[in-house]
């Protein structure tokens, strides 16, 4: 569920421009070969945020928000490699510093709790990023925020040093130096080549916050401080207790925090099984859940006494990751075939039907339908063809065998991994296993435990078919390289090629959006052809809320800001 996982208005001064590359709605064409952009009708609602508005002057002091959240992680470092997953992340957006904050079309300001100024600027012909930080701005173990963080991410995150677990190496990889500037609490960062989505770093949005250097300055702290404990924050809120035996996270407001003092008492993460959410919610037992496109939990919440469903689009898909290193999936044309033995519409109807969301397919791996410069670049890879696909399994070797295919004297039988008590993943691996057996592919569902299904099978890279969402950001060539680069940190299917890495390369340094966003679409069509992911529709954001809950909901590309979130009065 992390697709790094999930926006600018800073100071941008001389040489450098941040290429504006949020999810905007086009009623413009598109380029050669493009598919036609979907109407008005068939869009998903995308650059909406629905989060009940309101100043913090008219809403009340106190009180204690219950989230839901599907699973109780034990790595909670959101930057380790397995700690992508959207429950970690959750947790930690509000212990964390992140130094932008991002609106519904993905613009970024500066955070000034953390951040007095980021400027990107061009000396002797290299992209330099001043960062000058808050010096109000500590640790919860009393040391100051200083340049030496910056560093110490860095280092821990440039990918020269594979022992440093990371989920993501992006733009970190890029830099060459980060020095002291004119203080403890100013960071210069040189790069080696541009890096247009600079502000993707150390960004919440992004999933990309800040650690402090005393937990991550050796691979061993870096991938061992936060597992099973959150020793060290800097936040509106603190730890209270990480409660493994009644899965519950508490936070507390932090009362040295320098910013503005959060309205709430507390915040208390409840992990649950996922189609159990919307009954705890309707006892009173939790006031927040992302219900996505469940139809049951959509209903319970419309029918909830002092509920609002909160609604709006993303970057957000459901998907099927293939194991490219599976002993039946190493060749890509197999994993091709997979993809057009799928009837994606059929997979879309049922899981959207009853939801009040349009029932339209995705066919990119970067871009939402109405995203600027979205296009199918699958090469018929995305179409529904069991014909097609029966005879790239045939010339691969794999023969009908009676029912099964047969290689080697190996049957096709691939394991499909699913979480438990994720209705569209249920329903998304039956329809898939009958559509599979038509062309002679035998598939055996495996369901795991909640708190299993990432930590033991998808980042085990355990499974041959795994489903599951990947969540977005508002960058689209950068929050997506971990995902789809050779050897990228959260890459679970393992598939890539250099034509991919190069093409996400060439969008991150772009200067221009057209440029960009076709360098976007070349890897697009490169990760076609490697096969790794199947694109299945965009999710839904889709959460149940209590109605006199402010400030909190669905935040389509925006990021919550949490001391602001509380009651009405």
């Amino acid at each position: 569920m992390g697709r790094r996982l999930t926006p600018h208005r800073t100071a941008l001064l001389a040489g450098l421009t941040v290429v504006p590359l949020s999810l905007t709605l086009c009623s413009c064409g598109t380029g050669t070969g493009a598919r036609a952009l979907p109407t008005a009708a068939e869009a998903p609602k995308l650059t909406t945020v629905d989060t009940n508005p309101h100043d913090r002057s008219r809403l009340r002091r106190g009180g204690t928000l219950n989230v839901a959240i599907a699973q109780f992680s034990s790595q909670w470092s959101p930057i380790q490699t397995d700690g992508g997953e959207s429950s970690t992340i959750s947790v930690t957006k509000p212990l964390l510093p992140t130094f932008f904050r991002s609106d519904a079309a993905g613009t970024q300001t500066v955070n000034p709790a953390y951040l007095q100024d980021a400027r990107s600027e061009l000396k002797d012909g290299r992209q330099t990023v001043t960062w000058t930080l808050n010096p109000k701005a500590v640790w919860s173990d009393g040391t100051p925020i200083t340049w030496r963080d910056i560093e110490a991410n860095w280092r821990a995150l440039n990918g020269k040093d594979p022992a440093y677990r990371a989920s993501s190496s992006t733009g970190f990889e890029l830099v060459s130096a980060v020095e002291r500037g004119k203080d403890d609490f100013q960071a210069v960062m040189t790069f080696e080549r541009p890096f247009s989505e600079w502000q993707s770093m150390f960004n919440g949005a992004a999933n990309a916050p800040l650690l402090p250097a005393s937990r991550i300055a050796t691979p061993e702290l870096f991938n061992t401080s936060y597992l099973n404990a959150i020793p060290v924050t800097a936040g509106p809120f603190k730890v209270e207790r990480l409660d493994r035996a009644t899965q519950t996270v508490t936070l507390v407001a932090d009362p040295a925090w320098w910013g503005d003092q959060p309205l709430l008492d507390r915040i208390v993460f409840r992990a649950m099984v996922p189609n159990t959410m919307a009954a705890a919610f309707a006892k009173g037992e939790v006031d927040l859940f992302n219900n996505g496109p469940d139809v049951a939990g959509y209903q319970i919440i419309k029918s909830t006494k002092g509920a609002a469903v909160r609604r709006a689009g993303g970057p957000d898909f459901r998907q099927f990751t293939l194991n490219s290193r599976s002993p039946a999936l190493t060749d890509p044309a197999v994993r091709q075939a997979l993809f057009q033995a799928i009837n994606r519409d059929a997979i879309t109807r049922s899981d959207l039907n009853g939801l009040d969301w349009p029932t339209v397919t995705l066919n990119n791996h970067l871009l939402v339908a109405d995203q600027n410069a979205y296009r199918d670049n699958s090469l018929g890879l995305s179409r529904y063809d069991p014909d097609d696909a029966v005879r790239k399994l045939e010339a691969a070797g794999w023969k009908l065998d009676g029912d099964v295919r047969k290689k080697d004297g190996r049957e096709l039988n691939l394991r499909m991994v699913i979480p438990a008590g994720v209705t569209q993943a249920q329903n998304e691996a039956s329809v898939a296993t009958r559509m599979l057996k038509d062309v002679g592919v035998k598939v055996t569902t495996v369901t795991a435990e909640a708190n299993e299904f990432f930590d033991r099978y998808v980042n085990r890279r355990d499974f041959d078919i795994a489903a599951y969402s990947l969540l977005g950001t508002p960058f689209p060539a950068s929050g997506n390289r971990a995902n789809f680069v050779q050897n990228g940190g959260t890459n679970h299917s393992q598939a890539g090629s250099p034509a991919v890495d190069t093409a996400l390369d060439r969008a991150a340094a772009a200067t221009d959006a057209a440029t960009a966003f076709e360098a976007i679409n070349q890897a697009d069509g490169e990760l076609w052809k490697v096969a790794g992911v199947l694109p299945l529709y965009q999710r839904p954001q889709l959460y149940g809320a209590r109605a006199n809950l402010a400030n909190i909901g669905a935040q389509g590309l925006s990021d919550i800001v949490w001391e602001n979130v509380g009651f009405e009065k």
